[in-house]
């Protein structure tokens, strides 16, 4: 039936996956912002789960969440584990075949998504997890932390899709946007996903 959803049409949160960078980045305020929002997570009885590293910020957000007695539950690819790039001290790690089961795992495994500042594998993730909440296959918010304007230009894309009737705006107004943790979380306890059918040009 057009409009109704197939998935839950809200979901608990109870754990937020988080894309970020495998390196620090070139600001100390990105650090900063991960370790809040590891301390956002914990505070809030939120697991983390991750990409499985142990460096970058990938490392910094699991270690601080760890530091302070919360779950962290790592998903990697055993190419990548096989290099020591894994942590070894996470409450759970799962090693799989590719990257692409490594995604998927990620999105089966949380209930909802935070992007961090990171590069090419953090937008990947992002832009895969809100294209399938486009397509109504998860019910579960997606948010930036925008962290000293990191995003702000990628933003002011997704207004130009968007303003060029690529991306309807039910389906851009679906990225939550802070650039303070614990606001964005709190934006997560109130989401409701979208009931619009993605255009997809087919008669019928």
């Amino acid at each position: 039936m057009p409009g109704q959803l197939s998935v839950e049409y809200h979901v608990a949160v109870k754990r937020i996956c988080v894309f970020c960078g495998s390196t620090t980045g070139g600001r100390d305020s990105y650090k900063v912002a991960t370790l809040q929002m590891g301390r956002a997570l914990v505070r809030r009885g939120l697991g983390l789960v991750y990409g499985g590293a142990r460096i970058g910020l990938m490392g910094t957000l699991a270690d601080q969440v760890l530091a302070l007695g919360g779950e962290a539950t790592g998903v990697i690819p055993r190419a990548l584990a096989e290099k020591g790039v894994a942590h070894q001290g996470l409450t759970a790690l799962h090693v799989v075949e590719s990257m692409h089961e490594r995604k998927a795992r990620l999105v089966e495994l949380a209930d909802g998504f935070v992007a961090l500042p990171g590069g090419f594998g953090t937008l990947d993730e992002l832009c895969e997890t809100l294209s399938l909440g486009q397509l109504r296959l998860h019910a579960k918010p997606c948010g930036l932390l925008n962290v000293d304007g990191y995003f702000d230009q990628l933003l002011a894309f997704l207004d130009h899709v968007s303003g060029q009737g690529f991306l309807q705006s039910e389906h851009r107004d679906m990225l939550l946007v802070s650039a303070h943790p614990d606001e964005l979380l709190d934006h997560f306890t109130v989401y409701r996903p979208h009931d619009v059918e993605k255009l997809t040009g087919l008669d019928g």
